[in-house]
């Protein structure tokens, strides 16, 4: 059952914004704070309602400001996670799960514990539990309510990057598991990049761009609203080997890639994120770098900025990467689409948190 979602206001901020979220699919709602996500996460869940807006399952109906149906929170099938988890401290990771069960279960409670790896701690309380280990029970506690819709907001804001990190798995191998539209709220780029199928970046309480990853990254008014030093290219790719001086060589669309070790096993596919900034750009294969990774493609286009920079798009294979350079180097080099170039990419520009497993689908 899809989630169509839209929302008009004037207050608290302006706000229009209309999106659809199909079963299964994970959607990326970006942008910068007070942009308006939080505000279109409290629509769906039934905690604020805006003046004109319409919210659907499916064929059940949670909001219709203009036909005078707007269902309390306890009547939507939503599951929510909250950037501070929002457990209750005097019970169990298993009794916070059967809280939010209509019939309490412990068998279940356990089962759905077990889905986030987290069963062998289900009679351990919050302050036993580190972080990470409370937001996966608020996860295992958002599914116990059987929800036609899964709400994420900024939940892994509160943990370190090892954390993160290993929570971007968890989530990922969890989606094998998902049937419903699920929403992530974040303002990370590195997160919507890496988890989601399709992002929505919202700027001033208005839609700027929707579409997968490719189709933002190559919107000049969506990265202007994300900020460029957070453009990069998304490319999938499968772990093929641990080489023993500690990197990583995987083989994408572009070629093999060698990368610090990546902590995954072989046949391993994955999503790699690599910034437009560290891509440097030569017209002849280089020789004599230290760089490990020369990606041979094509330019597709060049997109102009507003400052001293510009886009380069080039395509390789199916995919894109993405270089952000001077618009003198550019001119110097001459560039354009159709020319064959060659991206240059140092290994230890892919920070380890950069890389996570790919969805199964």
């Amino acid at each position: 059952m899809a989630l169509e979602v839209r929302a008009q206001a004037q207050a608290p901020i302006p706000l229009e914004v209309s999106f659809r979220v199909e079963p299964g699919e994970l959607l990326a709602l970006v942008g910068h704070s007070g942009s308006g996500k939080t505000t279109m996460l409290h629509t769906i869940a039934g905690l604020w309602r805006p003046a004109d807006a319409r919210v659907s399952v499916g064929g059940a109906v949670w909001l219709d400001t203009g036909a005078g149906v707007n269902l309390p929170v306890h009547r939507r099938r939503v599951g929510v996670v909250f950037q501070n988890y929002a457990l209750f401290p005097h019970m169990t990771a298993a009794q916070n799960v059967m809280v939010a069960m209509d019939a309490p279960d412990r068998a279940e409670a356990i089962r759905l514990l077990d889905l986030v790896n987290l069963h062998y701690l289900s009679d351990r309380k919050p302050a036993e539990l580190s972080g990470g280990q409370q937001q996966r029970v608020a996860v295992a506690r958002a599914l116990a309510r059987k929800p036609d819709a899964l709400l994420l907001d900024e939940p892994f804001s509160a943990v370190d990057r090892a954390t993160r990190e290993m929570l971007y798995a968890e989530i990922i191998a969890l989606r094998a598991h998902l049937a419903m539209p699920v929403v992530l709220v974040t303002h990370d780029m590195n997160e919507a990049q890496l988890l989601a199928d399709r992002m929505v970046v919202i700027e001033n309480g208005k839609v700027v761009r929707a579409g997968t990853t490719a189709q933002v990254m190559a919107d000049p008014d969506a990265l202007r609203a994300m900020g460029l030093r957070e453009v990069a290219a998304t490319l999938p790719a499968i772990v093929a080997e641990h080489l023993p001086d500690g990197l990583t060589r995987l083989e994408a669309a572009t070629g093999p890639l060698f990368l610090p070790r990546v902590e995954a096993a072989t046949g391993t596919r994955v999503r790699v994120r690599i910034m437009a900034h560290e891509v440097i750009l030569s017209r002849a294969r280089p020789e004599g770098l230290s760089a490990q990774n020369i990606i041979a493609g094509t330019v597709a286009r060049i997109v102009q900025g507003q400052g001293p920079a510009v886009m380069v798009h080039i395509a390789v294979g199916d995919h894109e990467i993405l270089a952000r350079i001077t618009r003198r180097a550019a001119e110097q080099m001459t560039l354009a689409p159709g020319d064959n170039i060659h991206a240059i990419l140092k290994t230890m520009s892919v920070a380890r948190d950069h890389i996570a497993r790919a969805p199964a689908y």
